[in-house]
């Protein structure tokens, strides 16, 4: 293979450069997913037996489109410094199949995001109401353990006195002024699941674009090169 001119040295550097990014980029995803997961805030709600499980779903979509995203990155690095088509090919299906991931990601994050904290909602009303009934002990501490991690105490202002050994404990007029619990699920899981379709949709987007733009203005032409190493744009 033709050694490359300086200008497509230069064009196989800055594709290693955009690649690293892309690489780095994927790592921030796959961050955020596996700190979304391992929130205790999210671990000592969704799981307890029965608990609902879809906010989850997103979450490992995001964790797989993250590390999907550092092997792209890592090939598209590999590809440009061994000037290997066959990588770069490569690269660029998986590139669309991320695309596909990222939105779908962004869109089941917007889509579902009534439905999730409904049903988070629900799980807790019901958790209140089998201890109000029954007294379980056990049912007990998973509403002490959930009221801590979000900081809230009961459904709303009506909550029954005896109810309220299972709340946090603090300052009299933190007491006073904690939140209900429903209104703290909606808080949290609003914030997250925006988390998850933000970075989705943004991450699709972003990557789409830039590499349309890269590939317009530079890819082309590291292509003709390893292809025709005889032949330059300017013999034709």
């Amino acid at each position: 293979m033709a050694a490359l001119s300086g200008g497509e040295t230069c064009v196989k550097y800055l594709m290693f450069a955009f690649n690293l990014v892309f690489w780095l980029a994927g790592t921030t995803v796959l961050a955020i997913g596996l700190w979304l997961r391992l929130d205790p805030q999210n671990k000592v709600l969704l799981e307890e037996e029965n608990s609902p499980y879809a906010f989850y779903a997103g979450v490992y979509v995001l964790i797989g489109a993250g590390a999907l995203i550092m092997v792209v990155g890592f090939l598209g690095c590999c590809g440009a410094i061994r000037e290997s088509p066959c990588m770069l090919g490569v690269f660029f299906f998986f590139l669309l199949i991320l695309f596909a991931i990222e939105v779908a990601a962004g869109i089941w994050g917007f889509s579902n995001q009534t439905k999730v904290v409904e049903d988070i909602s629900s799980f807790y009303m019901q958790t209140y109401k089998d201890y109000t009934s029954t007294g379980d002990e056990r049912v007990k501490e998973t509403l002490r353990l959930i009221q801590a991690q979000l900081k809230c105490c009961g459904p709303g202002k009506d909550t029954d006195e005896s109810f309220k050994e299972t709340c946090p404990r603090g300052e009299p007029l933190e007491e006073l002024l904690i939140k209900s619990c429903p209104d703290a699920i909606e808080e949290v899981f609003d914030s997250k699941l925006h988390i998850i379709a933000v970075v989705g949709i943004t991450m699709g987007v972003v990557m789409v674009r830039s590499r349309k733009e890269f590939i317009k203005t530079h890819v082309s032409d590291v292509f003709w090169s390893l292809h025709n190493p005889e032949i330059t744009h300017s013999d034709i």
